[in-house]
């Protein structure tokens, strides 16, 4: 595994449909050539669009870039206040697997969303928060083979970038990881970002950092883990800038 630290303080394929309602999809165009396209996914109480904005300005002309919205349900961790979620959570833990169904269901939706993308194009999917683990959840699917529920996963990730989250159900993703030479060698070879502040007090930094850790143990052998001494809960321009040269090395995007 790839252990960085910053030191700056800062501030056509088919899919079966599901029945969560998914809110508004919002596209950034690529540029140029269109060579990458990757699902961004957003944090609790946010929407699609809330990232597009910042997607406009990455550097990387090649990306497609796919923004969906995450359904509106009752959260526990906010004691059962409606927002926009992925999935159910009762409390911020790697270990915790409390809605299989709702991570399921949202890791098919971005399947849904990437299967009629271009033969030759690459395919990622990206997120920051809860979003971050949904793609994390999403490689250890691509890895398996499978979702949770055993369904076959349909798609062959070029790629998976996690801003300020965690890896759910993370000892039973490692666990099926490693039961298979298949399911390891799929994981040596798809490329993971995982991106954390020091100071985050909503996914705390051990959590990132156990998640990483597990991961890398799983057999994610591809894997960086990237610190930010002073960053919390939110992004800043280093950390783009990272994943931007990041996304450019593996995808040439």
């Amino acid at each position: 595994m790839s252990y960085n630290s910053s030191n700056r303080d800062s501030g056509s394929r088919n899919a079966r449909r599901n029945v969560h309602d998914f809110g508004r999809t919002f596209v950034v165009m690529p540029k140029q050539t269109h060579t990458a396209t990757i699902v961004w996914l957003h944090g609790i109480g946010e929407k699609g669009s809330s990232w597009t904005q910042i997607l406009e300005t990455f550097p990387l002309p090649n990306v497609k870039w796919i923004c969906p919205s995450a359904p509106s349900r009752l959260l526990t961790l906010y004691g059962g206040y409606p927002c926009t979620a992925w999935f159910n959570i009762a409390s911020m833990s790697e270990d915790a697997c409390d809605d299989l169904e709702g991570l399921d269901a949202s890791a098919t939706h971005v399947a849904n969303l990437l299967i009629s993308e271009p033969d030759d194009v690459k395919l990622g999917v990206a997120g920051f928060s809860m979003g971050a683990s949904v793609a994390l959840y999403s490689a250890a699917c691509r890895a398996i083979g499978q979702y949770g529920n055993g369904n076959r996963y349909p798609i062959n990730l070029s790629a998976a970038v996690a801003l300020s989250g965690w890896l759910p159900c993370s000892r039973t993703l490692r666990n099926r990881v490693g039961a298979s030479q298949e399911a390891a060698r799929r994981a040596s070879s798809l490329p993971v970002l995982l991106c954390h502040g020091q100071v985050d007090d909503v996914v705390e930094y051990k959590i990132g950092e156990k998640s990483a850790q597990t991961m890398y143990s799983a057999g994610f052998q591809n894997l960086t883990f990237q610190t930010y001494n002073g960053l919390g809960h939110y992004t800043i321009l280093e950390e783009i800038n990272d994943v931007c040269c990041w996304l450019n090395a593996c995808l040439g995007a």
